[in-house]
């Protein structure tokens, strides 16, 4: 290696923390690398480091691999969070997150997909045992899926936060009121939502459900097709308060379809 080379990669282990505020914006890899040997390096310069989106994926790893600095919580946040970061590294990062980092980390479009989805994976697992605080700030502001999660437990403050969550989809309402084990008050709270009320599945999956109240049921049966109607009578299972509804709208229908159409006025 050349006397300059050997010179630089000394000076990068045992520059000032001033010098190396600079020296973390380095591209040379083997730089980059020494400055970790450090003594002087310290958690900003760390953090400084792995918000460079162009760092080298060994250098990364090499973070991942300091004790000192994934005991750190900003670190390990970056570390999660950065598209080169060695998959196992990321992992072991994810799975050591404080809360509410998770959360971050699973609405962050820059995190690789299948990281925010172990970080939403991780939060599911921990729903069940959250504080009824942490449990109200998830359903107001988690992604899709654990609003989902709150929102099918039912805890009564938690309902209207979820229902109202910016990230909520159509799918996981669907996935709350097919599960048996949905409270009563989440599916008539679901019923009586403006905007999810008038989603045509969300309909569809509140006729089917046993807990929705009949009048809702009885709204909405004039507004769903004559083919879903006769796919949702045939179903297992259907409450036989609900089958009697289906089977008098389709003979309305039915009636409606055999009267002749009145001769248009002279």
């Amino acid at each position: 290696m050349p006397p300059e080379s050997d010179s630089r990669l000394e000076h990068a282990r045992s520059a000032s923390s001033e010098e190396l505020k600079l020296l973390v914006h380095e591209v040379n890899e083997d730089i980059l690398l020494e400055l970790l040997e450090n003594p002087n390096l310290e958690e900003p310069h760390v953090t400084a480091l792995l918000d460079r989106l162009d760092l080298p994926a060994k250098v990364l790893g090499a973070v991942g691999e300091m004790r000192k600095w994934t005991a750190n919580e900003g670190v390990r946040l970056r570390l999660a969070r950065h598209p080169r970061t060695p998959k196992r590294i990321a992992l072991a990062a994810v799975r050591q997150l404080f809360l509410f980092d998770l959360v971050r980390l699973s609405l962050l479009p820059s995190a690789p997909a299948d990281i925010r989805r172990l970080a939403e994976e991780v939060i599911l697992t921990r729903v069940p045992h959250l504080p009824a605080g942490e449990k109200l700030t998830l359903a107001r502001r988690g992604p899709a899926r654990v609003a989902g999660a709150v929102l099918a437990e039912g805890y009564p403050q938690a309902i209207k936060l979820a229902l109202g969550n910016a990230f909520l989809t159509v799918s996981q309402v669907l996935k709350v009121l097919a599960k048996p084990a949905t409270p009563e008050r989440v599916v008539i709270a679901i019923a009586q939502h403006p905007k999810w009320s008038c989603q045509y599945d969300v309909r569809m999956a509140l006729v089917r459900n046993r807990h929705t109240p009949v009048p809702v049921v009885l709204a909405f049966l004039p507004n769903l097709t004559l083919r879903d109607l006769k796919e949702i009578v045939k179903l297992e299972g259907l409450a036989p308060h609900l089958h009697g509804y289906i089977q008098r709208e389709l003979a309305r229908r039915a009636e409606g379809a055999r009267k002749p159409a009145r001769p248009a006025s002279m």
